[in-house]
């Protein structure tokens, strides 16, 4: 089988890619996708809310069956690539398909992070990337019980949320001494605390893990933090994180660090061979937040189709909402040698901090009314493009 351009991942990197590849017209090749799931690319970021039974599961579909065909893509699912040979130009799958290209596209995206702890291999110990995930999780949470989340970051908060909705007594460990630690100052993580709180989490801060206890039959039974207090655990799940997935370009000796090295047109060490997304590093940097990944999809459309584009990072907003509370940061939170302006009216539950150095908008908050997010950023983009 040959293809002049395969995509190895199925996931929303490689969608916006092809996406873009088509928009632009300038590809004319055969397309072919490779996803490890079983199902077209969907889209992650509304995992949480369907785990809560928010959405239904057509919400998540990014792009149909029929478009891809309509658009003339070969999808490939649930056959993972087990084997690339860069000097061959040629791959294998799980099944035994054996695939050459002209240009191949890393897009193998990321896995959740799983700390090495003590009974981390136990039954009723995951983390929280897939639908499959998603499936695990409500089967768990139909029986009832206990859950513990690792993790006091987005995804944790919205994954102890769902469990809490489906009926679960859920509580939510996060290691620093406030939850949103990367996006929030304190404050504004305070009135979020509450708020989870009076809705029925139990949010345990400065919470480190010991060890994860199981029985006979190998199922987690209990988390024990470092202070030995022990909390019962009929599931928990781990949101600490995420690992580039580097393990096909590892072996194919690609240059990774971190992740997959890729140069400002999303090149890798190999002849003609590019990565995106969760999977790639540029500059040294990672990327988890939707933004820079479809800035890179658009660079690597116009490179494969022939044309000359130059990838380059950019300031990022992050519009956060945690099960109908919606949040938003920019630029340096609790920034050093700043004038700060703050507002707050507990009567509706509004907050907005700003940090301001030489009269210059460098970092927000908001919570609660957040329609002033946009206009904060803009304004943080301009006057950095000033200095």
């Amino acid at each position: 089988m040959h293809a002049e351009l395969v995509i190895v991942g199925n996931g929303m990197a490689a969608a916006r890619l092809v996406q873009e590849l088509k928009q632009g017209g300038g590809f004319e090749g055969r397309i072919l996708m490779i996803g490890r799931e079983p199902r077209p690319a969907y889209n992650r970021v509304l995992l949480p809310p369907l785990l809560a039974g928010e959405i239904e599961d057509q919400a998540l579909e990014l792009h149909s069956p029929e478009w891809y065909a309509e658009q003339g893509i070969e999808l490939l699912c649930d056959d993972p690539v087990m084997a690339l040979e860069p000097e061959r130009h040629r791959l294998y799958t799980g099944s035994g398909k054996c695939i050459y290209y002209d240009q191949l596209v890393l897009a193998t995206g990321s896995n959740s992070s799983l700390p090495p702890l003590p009974g981390i291999d136990l039954n009723g110990v995951m983390g929280f990337r897939t639908w499959q995930d998603v499936e695990i999780m409500r089967e768990a949470a139909a029986k009832g019980g206990n859950a513990v989340v690792i993790g006091g970051g987005l995804l944790g908060l919205e994954a102890a949320e769902g469990l809490r909705k489906l009926g679960m007594c859920t509580r939510v460990l996060q290691r620093s001494d406030y939850l949103l630690n990367r996006q929030l100052d304190r404050h504004a993580a305070g009135m979020l605390q509450q708020t989870l709180e009076g809705r029925g989490l139990e949010i345990i801060t400065n919470a480190g893990v010991e060890c994860l206890q199981g029985n006979e039959a190998g199922q987690v039974t209990q988390v024990i933090l470092k202070d030995g207090t022990a909390l019962p655990a009929d599931l928990v799940v781990v949101a600490a994180g995420v690992t580039p997935e580097t393990s096909l370009a590892r072996a194919a000796e690609l240059d990774c660090d971190r992740a997959i090295r890729v140069d400002a047109e999303l090149r890798t060490s190999a002849v003609d061979i590019f990565a995106i997304g969760e999977c790639c590093q540029f500059a040294g940097n990672t990327y988890g937040l939707v933004a820079p990944i479809w800035r890179q999809a658009r660079v690597l459309a116009q490179v494969l189709s022939g044309e000359s584009d130059l990838y380059a990072e950019q300031p990022v907003a992050t519009q956060l909402k945690v099960s109908g509370i919606s949040l938003f940061s920019c630029g340096e939170i609790d920034a050093e040698d700043t004038k700060v302006v703050e507002y707050h009216d507990p009567e509706v539950g509004d907050y907005r901090k700003l940090w301001l150095r030489d009269e210059k908008l460098v970092g927000a908050v908001l919570y609660g009314d957040t329609r002033q997010g946009n206009d904060y950023f803009e304004q943080l983009l301009a006057e950095r493009a000033e200095v």
